[in-house]
């Protein structure tokens, strides 16, 4: 059998598909740049943001109009956004405080636009702060928990949230609230926080002796030393003399 016409045609076939295959991986390209299951993130406008000197002459006014401690408006900005209108959180947050979307819709703010206007974000922001300030009766250890983990969750747990991020958030709020004026109670929330640090700490050595100890290690035993009247706490005699209740049995300690 004659092998040109055969490899002419091979080298034809691979000539046409070629083009195409480059093409659909072209087009494959260009329809999935990002992750489709990762939402999109609310894009900052095409405009100046104002500076930070701007954003806090904006801030008297807005706290007064509210009844909300300067000061606290201040912090929540500073440990939300460090004063950039811009700013957008990997959660979706928008603005100088950090608003979710549904959070600003709540007070009819509906347009994400509208969240990053300035004077926008901070009276709606501060709108919030106030509502938080009445349910939680001027708390600001449970107001500021409430702002970063959601009131649901401050409710559920009591107030007693251990999330690393939220006991961190308090801290910092609280930090830029005291300076820059502050002088309502916080010190009984930062001292919540630490024994919240403490729960968390325990709560992850927990889990990790439960998920790395082996249990194979704890064979440990115990045999009675007395006979079995005086197994009774209420009837064994403490003195210099007296044996303990149990003793291990290093007989079979591995």
């Amino acid at each position: 059998m004659n092998q040109k016409p055969i490899a002419r045609l091979s080298t034809l076939l691979f000539a046409l598909i070629l083009p195409l295959s480059v093409l659909a991986e072209g087009e494959n390209a260009a329809v999935s740049p990002v992750d489709p299951g990762r939402p999109l993130l609310p894009t900052p406008p095409d405009r100046p943001k104002p500076s930070r000197t701007q954003v806090q002459a904006m801030i008297p006014e807005v706290a007064r109009r509210h009844g909300v401690e300067e000061a606290l408006v201040h912090a929540v900005v500073a440990a939300e956004s460090d004063y950039d209108a811009h700013a957008v959180s990997q959660a979706g947050a928008v603005g100088l405080m950090q608003l979710m979307p549904p959070t600003a819709a709540d007070y009819g703010v509906t347009s994400l636009d509208d969240l990053f206007d300035p004077k926008i974000n901070l009276n709606t922001g501060t709108r919030h702060l106030k509502r938080l300030l009445r349910k939680y009766n001027d708390d600001y250890g449970r107001v500021i928990m409430a702002y970063n983990a959601g009131e649901g969750v401050v409710d559920r747990t009591n107030s007693q949230v251990t999330y690393l991020e939220t006991l961190n958030y308090t801290e910092a709020v609280i930090r830029h609230y005291r300076r820059n004026g502050g002088t309502a109670p916080t010190q009984a929330a930062l001292e919540q926080v630490q024994a919240l640090r403490g729960v968390r700490n325990a709560g992850q050595a927990r889990r990790l002796l439960k998920k790395y100890l082996d249990p194979s290690l704890l064979s440990l035993k115990v045999q009675p030393t007395l006979d079995v009247r005086y197994l009774n706490p209420a009837l064994h005699d403490s003195a210099p003399e007296s044996r303990p209740m149990f003793e291990l049995d290093k007989t079979i300690i591995r």
